[in-house]
């Protein structure tokens, strides 16, 4: 594995557990550390709020950063759209949860 490739093994367990910083998601997105301060001024990704002298990031951030990149990359939209497409996926996943919890509580 090369040193830009992220970890791929237990990745969920990974995620539930890991404090990241700014180097630490740039190398694991491939990209400079200014693009991931871009997407938290976006309000796309949110640092932990007792990260004072240096943002932290929860695990899970990583997943978020990495779909906000390759909508991105693939849709060339930029970060203000990157932000209302995230906004609606996650609209969309906790619509369908509601769904599936009325249909299993019938």
């Amino acid at each position: 594995m090369s040193p830009n490739q992220p970890p791929t093994v237990g990745t969920e367990i990974f995620e539930s557990y890991a404090l990241l910083t700014i180097g630490d998601l740039s190398r694991m997105c491939t990209v400079d550390p200014q693009h991931i301060v871009a997407l938290v001024e976006e309000g796309i990704l949110q640092p932990l709020p007792d990260a004072v002298e240096e943002w932290r990031f929860a695990g899970e951030t990583l997943r978020r950063a990495r779909l906000a990149l390759r909508l991105q990359r693939d849709l060339e939209i930029n970060l203000a759209g990157v932000a209302l497409a995230l906004e609606l996926l996650e609209e969309i996943q906790q619509l369908r949860r509601a769904v599936r919890r009325a249909g299993a509580s019938s």
